[in-house]
């Protein structure tokens, strides 16, 4: 077993099962060496979607708690794309994050937060990337948050 299935093994992390696509996209993507995960929206550990408005129907440890969820499925996509191998990712390049949250919200960095610290957490040195984080008026279903990710592979 490899060093990052033990990582996972040992944070008791039970990766979710990639979902398909709903709309007219697909879910990841290798160009080069690049892989671009589409925007994952969140879903809890019971296929049930996270949604509502931080700052209004959710706080940020709520909000924070999506963004990881986020994180999950952006790594199960990952390891689908990479035939189950998640040691094929060099690095985790970028993370795009978007918070469905009140106007007057400020504290977006602190909720995709959660889907940088557990990709940092699964990946380890190489979870390390670059990031946005947005605020939005809406996301697709009524979803709390949404994150999209690059990775480079070896």
């Amino acid at each position: 077993m490899d060093d990052i299935e033990n990582r996972i093994k040992s944070l008791n992390i039970v990766l979710p099962k990639p979902k398909a696509p709903v709309g007219a996209y697909v879910a990841t993507k290798i160009v080069g060496r690049l892989l671009f995960i589409s925007g994952q929206v969140s879903i809890d550990k019971n296929s049930k979607l996270i949604s509502g408005k931080i700052g209004k129907e959710l706080n940020n440890d709520e909000g924070y708690k999506a963004a990881e969820r986020c994180g999950l499925s952006i790594v199960a996509h990952a390891k689908n794309a990479c035939g189950g191998d998640l040691n094929k990712i060099k690095s985790c390049v970028k993370l795009t994050g978007y918070v469905n949250s009140t106007n007057d919200f400020k504290d977006q960095p602190k909720i995709i937060n959660g889907a940088s610290d557990i990709i940092a957490k699964i990946l380890g040195k190489k979870g390390e990337h670059t990031r946005a984080a947005v605020s939005v008026n809406s996301l697709p279903l009524g979803v709390a948050v949404e994150v999209d990710a690059i990775f480079e592979l070896n």
